[in-house]
């Protein structure tokens, strides 16, 4: 593996294209491939080459003339640098349809994401088991927080309930909020905030499905 020396803070942009990079490498890796090319990969995610080849500067990541990229180091330098090598525990909030769905995505912890536990009020989920996880009542968080070394919490619970049971989170010790509700949550400056607005997306395919002259962060 590559040494990699301190890096300076990379521009949010460039963080939100990394992950594309890596899912590409993972399947030309499943391929049997080596090597791969930003030309390569600029083909499989439409991002331009150049575009390509200063993101993973960033992260200290230079190809070889006329061969590319090592596949292997790619994969381990982008897996360590973007944290999916090191498992994040977290509990959920909300067992509804899409908490539920969260739930049952396998796929979180191959990015490092384990849901240990979820929280809900509502007698249809609490005491049961989704995919395997146990949904407790949200007046168990205390106990709970206690018990795991937890510090990430996933947010899904209606919008009229996002603020009070944020509240409830930063009380008890949840450091980081990856918040799926259409509200601004408001947190202490401590607290780290990722919102994933499906709303908000819907509304830029709407937009661009309509033909508006959208232009895209670089």
């Amino acid at each position: 593996m590559a040494q990699l020396t301190k890096i300076d803070k990379v521009p949010e942009p460039t963080l939100r294209r990394l992950p594309w990079y890596l899912s590409v490498c993972r399947l030309l890796k499943q391929r049997g491939e080596q090597y791969v090319s930003s030309t390569r990969l600029s083909k499989e995610t439409s991002i331009v080459a150049s575009q390509i080849a200063k993101d993973l500067s960033c992260v200290n990541i230079v190809g070889r003339t006329r061969v590319g990229y090592d596949i292997d180091n790619l994969l381990e330098v982008l897996e360590d640098f973007l944290g999916f090598t090191r498992m994040h525990k977290a509990f959920l909030f909300g067992a509804g349809k899409l908490g539920s769905a969260l739930l049952n995505d396998t796929g979180l912890k191959q990015f490092g994401l384990e849901v240990v536990a979820a929280f809900d009020t509502s007698p249809k989920v609490v005491g049961h088991s989704v995919a395997g996880i146990p949904v407790y009542h949200i007046n168990e968080l205390e106990a709970k927080m206690k018990k795991h070394n937890v510090q990430i919490g996933v947010l899904t619970v209606p919008i009229d309930r996002a603020q009070e049971v944020a509240d409830k989170m930063v009380v008890w010790g949840i450091k980081a909020i990856w918040n799926f509700t259409p509200l601004r949550i408001r947190v202490p400056d401590n607290i780290v905030v990722q919102n994933t607005s499906l709303y908000a997306h819907l509304s830029l395919m709407f937009n661009r499905l309509e033909g508006q002259n959208i232009t895209e962060e670089i």
